[in-house]
């Protein structure tokens, strides 16, 4: 095991940006940003603690690259100018303490709802939209709407970069636009933009090219992909997924981060296997650096993905329940507590009302919860 590994820096091979360990913050929505998606005190405090609690990288939660993107209220934006002082605030914040600070962006295509963004949702395809009060009609992507998401990602990256963000990711994961494009349960294009595993994997990969031709060299660009079918978002093949992760790594991703739901499982389509998820992608992309997110809660955890070839651990739902995780499971004497906890206990880590609102949709996660 490496028992050591993980609180040594690392080094982004591309870019020579520096971790302090080989632990980063997940990506996670937390219904804290103002109305307009200006940065709140809330997300601020939330994200911040992290960063003083010695988390290695804080990625923050998806922000929408076009008004259109839109996926939730209390949401991040960073389609506009006028969202710039909160994104400097906020990564001036982060790397007070010493962390990279990565900014999530995104669009949220079918995801997002039409009485928030005021107008139909569009994805790769028309398609019926599930859910859970009346399904929503989604209509199919023009070569304009294309060219101009296209736009607004590289426009939302340069943002991130004038603000002092380290990086950006591309949130490719989870049923978002990015990952309508790549799946076959959702492109149905018969266009240069649908139908092969090429076409279907070219808004993603166009999006990283352009990206990196403006940025400097030293500014992050990773991507977080789904490397297979899971819940509602179908349609990702696990082998175009790792013939994916090696065309990304030759367009000059800076990482991959893979969201497995369950960091250490072996994939669905070799579950019989000896070989755990990750190691494929590893085998794959060995110069390329890999997080991976999913259930990690000890320190053993975190450990035993950096044995089966991750490079830095994600730590999500722990590290909502115990801001100053890092500290926790580096004394390596007891394990952090586990869900439920109490709204008191959440609001000591620098949640909010909102943020911690929204926990209670996870089933047993707040004592007293849905």
């Amino acid at each position: 095991m490496s028992q050591n590994k993980l609180f040594t820096p690392f080094t982004f091979p591309s870019s020579g940006k520096k971790m302090l360990n080989r632990i980063a913050l997940a990506p996670m929505t937390n219904l804290q940003s103002h109305e307009d998606g200006t940065l709140s005190d809330d997300e601020y405090n939330w994200l911040v603690s992290r960063a003083k609690q010695n988390f290695g990288m804080i990625i923050t939660c998806a922000a929408n690259v076009s008004a259109d993107g839109q996926g939730w209220k209390g949401e991040l934006g960073i389609y506009d100018d006028k969202y710039l002082q909160g994104l400097t605030r906020l990564a001036k914040g982060i790397q007070a303490y010493g962390s990279l600070a990565v900014v999530q962006i995104f669009h949220g295509g079918a995801r997002s709802p039409q009485d928030l963004i005021s107008t139909q949702p569009w994805s790769a395809s028309a398609h019926i939209m599930p859910h859970a009060k009346v399904p929503v009609e989604v209509r199919a992507a023009t070569v304009e709407d294309i060219n101009r998401v296209i736009a607004d990602f590289v426009t939302a990256a340069k943002r991130a970069e004038l603000a002092g963000f380290d990086g950006v990711e591309l949130h490719g994961a989870h049923g978002y636009l990015l990952h309508q494009f790549l799946s076959t349960a959702t492109n149905h294009r018969t266009d240069e933009w649908g139908g092969s595993f090429e076409n279907r994997n070219r808004l993603l990969r166009t999006v990283l090219q352009k990206i990196k031709a403006v940025v400097k060299k030293d500014f992050l660009v990773g991507i977080r992909i789904s490397p297979e079918d899971k819940y509602s978002f179908q349609g990702i093949d696990f082998e175009e997924s790792v013939a994916l992760s090696k065309l990304l790594a030759q367009d000059g991703a800076d990482y991959i981060h893979l969201s497995p739901w369950e960091a250490t499982k072996k994939p669905e389509k070799y579950s019989t296997g000896d070989k755990a998820l990750i190691t494929y992608f590893r085998e794959a992309i060995p110069e390329t650096p890999i997080l991976v997110a999913g259930k990690i809660w000890t320190r053993a955890d975190a450990e035993l993905v950096i044995d089966l070839g991750a490079d830095i651990a994600a730590i999500g739902m722990a590290a909502i329940g115990h801001a100053d995780w890092p500290s926790l499971v580096k004394e390596n004497t007891n394990e952090p507590s586990r869900m439920p906890f109490t709204v008191e206990h959440l609001h000591k880590q620098e949640l909010s009302a909102p943020f911690i609102e929204y926990m209670k949709r996870w089933k047993g996660f707040v004592s007293g919860g849905n």
